[in-house]
C-alpha cells in the first residue's frame, strides 16, 4: 500500500492517500482550502495515475473537512464518517467564522460507518475503531496487513487531541487511547492528524499526556 501524506491549511492538518497497486486509493480527510493546495493533491494523484474511490473522515472537525466537496465533485466519490459527526459537520459553517477560516461547505456523507466494519477498496482493507473523546463520532482506520493507524486527532507524536472543544471528553479520549489505541500492537505505526508519525509502542513508552495504566487528563 502507497501512502502519501499532505499538510494543508492554517492548523496544518494532515491529509493522506492511501493506494493499493492498482492505484486504487481513499482519500482520509482531506483539509484543502483553495484552488492552490486542491491543485498539490490532485497534480499528485494524476501523476501516480490513482483512482480515488473514498472519502474518509476519521472525524469532522473544520480542519479536516474543508476539502471535503473538491475531492468529491473532482472524482465523483462518496464521502464516509460516524453517524455522530453529522452534528459536527452542520456546525463547521459557524466555526469557520469564529476562526477566520473561509469555508467550502463540505459534501454530506452517503453512508455513516461505526466500529467494526471493514472497508475493502480494491486490495486496501481498513478496521474501523470506534475512538471518542476529541470528538463525538471519532474513528480510527486501521491496515492490519501494512501495520499502521491512521490515528486523526486522537494520539500524536508525544501529544494526544484536545478537549476543549464542543463535543470533547476528557474521559472517553483517554479510555479510547488506553483501551483500543494501545492495544494495538507496538510497531504499528500511527499516521496522526497533525505531526509526525509516531508507533505505538513509542507512545505508550513516552506520550506524558496518557500513560497505558492512568486515569486521566
Amino acid at each position: 500500500m502507497r501512502i502519501a501524506q499532505f499538510t494543508f491549511n492554517p492548523f496544518s492538518e494532515n491529509t493522506y492517500v492511501i493506494a493499493d497497486d492498482n492505484g486504487q486509493a481513499i482519500i482520509i480527510d482531506p483539509g484543502m482550502t483553495d484552488a492552490g493546495e486542491d491543485s498539490i493533491l490532485f497534480e499528485y494523484i494524476a501523476e501516480q495515475q490513482m483512482q480515488p474511490k473514498l472519502i474518509l473522515n476519521t472525524h469532522c472537525h473544520l480542519d479536516h473537512i474543508l476539502g471535503n466537496s473538491a475531492v468529491a465533485e473532482r472524482y465523483s466519490i462518496e464521502l464516509w464518517c460516524h453517524e455522530r459527526e453529522l452534528p459536527v459537520i452542520e456546525r463547521a459553517a459557524s466555526t469557520s467564522l469564529m476562526f477566520g477560516i473561509p469555508y467550502r461547505p463540505s459534501v454530506m456523507p452517503a453512508r455513516t460507518i461505526d466500529e467494526g466494519e471493514t472497508i475493502v477498496i480494491g486490495d486496501i482493507q481498513l478496521s474501523t475503531l470506534f475512538v471518542p473523546g476529541h470528538a463525538p463520532g471519532h474513528l480510527a482506520f486501521v491496515c492490519a496487513e501494512e501495520r499502521v493507524v491512521f490515528s486523526g486527532d486522537v494520539l500524536f507524536q508525544g501529544s494526544v487531541g484536545r478537549v476543549d472543544l464542543p463535543g470533547c471528553n476528557a474521559s472517553d479520549l483517554v479510555e479510547s487511547i488506553q483501551q483500543k489505541m494501545y492495544k494495538l500492537p507496538d510497531d504499528y505505526v500511527v499516521y496522526s492528524g497533525h505531526g509526525p508519525e509516531t508507533t505505538i509502542g513509542a507512545e505508550k513508552e513516552n506520550n506524558y499526556f496518557v500513560r497505558p495504566d492512568w486515569s486521566g487528563l
